[in-house]
């Protein structure tokens, strides 16, 4: 497939900073504000609808072009995410905070980013306000966070459900769903996060290295984005940007 160089153009919170790229050469500003300001001539201002074939294919410009559905992310932190199985997430069904069964098919059609979450870490802070921020800006538009609390990192996450759920919604005003207190790695990983972890291998295999790591879904149910702990939402937000409007 051909590639088509377009220009990504955005601003940090910072006055007066301002950096354009090459979308095959992304270059990310050290601030994790970006504002989400693109100067794409063949995309209308809906951006519901695009001249290039290319961005008809629904392919994300957030990754390379290889065949055989497997995707390099160009950002900082992403890692490679394959299709292992046929499966979809929507296959699969999960229990609420609140232990209510809740089947993914009910976020179909719409892209989402899933992350394994903990209340004691000290990335806690950056990503949770991150995450809210995000969702309060695009869950009106095709976009959901999925939250699973894991204590599998340090013992990061102790508290029972109903102290995960008042501390994040108190403290961090969190609106997006969290899920039952799950594990992520070892024989009693929920079957969630064998999909996910079987669709996009890290840096250490399969293995979940910490809290706050990041799967990018589509809105086919497919992983296309794996990300480190380290990633701030932020810097993912453009991905999500490309996949529900491109």
């Amino acid at each position: 497939m051909a590639s088509m160089p377009f220009s990504v153009s955005f601003t940090t919170h910072s006055p007066g900073f301002a950096q354009t790229k090459a979308a095959h050469h992304h270059s990310w500003p050290s601030s994790p504000y970006p504002s989400m300001a693109f100067l794409m001539p063949s995309i209308k201002s809906s951006f519901g609808a695009s001249n290039s074939a290319f961005l008809q294919t629904g392919f994300s410009l957030c990754s390379s072009e290889i065949p055989g559905f497997s995707l390099k992310s160009r950002f900082s932190g992403g890692v490679y995410a394959r299709a292992a199985t046929e499966k979809s997430l929507y296959d699969y069904t999960v229990k609420d905070i609140d232990k209510k069964d809740v089947p993914l098919s009910k976020f179909k059609g719409k892209v989402l980013l899933i992350v394994n979450v903990a209340s004691k870490c000290g990335l806690t802070a950056s990503n949770y306000s991150e995450l809210s921020h995000i969702y309060e800006k695009y869950k009106t538009q095709g976009f959901e966070i999925l939250a699973f609390p894991c204590n599998q990192f340090g013992g990061q996450e102790p508290g029972a459900n109903p102290e995960i759920k008042q501390f994040a919604c108190t403290r961090f005003k969190a609106e997006f769903p969290i899920f039952d207190k799950v594990d992520v790695n070892g024989p009693t990983t929920a079957p969630v996060y064998q999909f996910l972890k079987s669709n996009a291998g890290g840096f250490l295999g399969d293995l979940i290295k910490w809290n706050f790591e990041k799967f990018l879904v589509d809105k086919n149910g497919k992983v296309v984005e794996r990300y480190q702990p380290t990633t701030s939402p932020f810097q993912i937000e453009v991905c999500f940007f490309i996949l529900e409007f491109c």
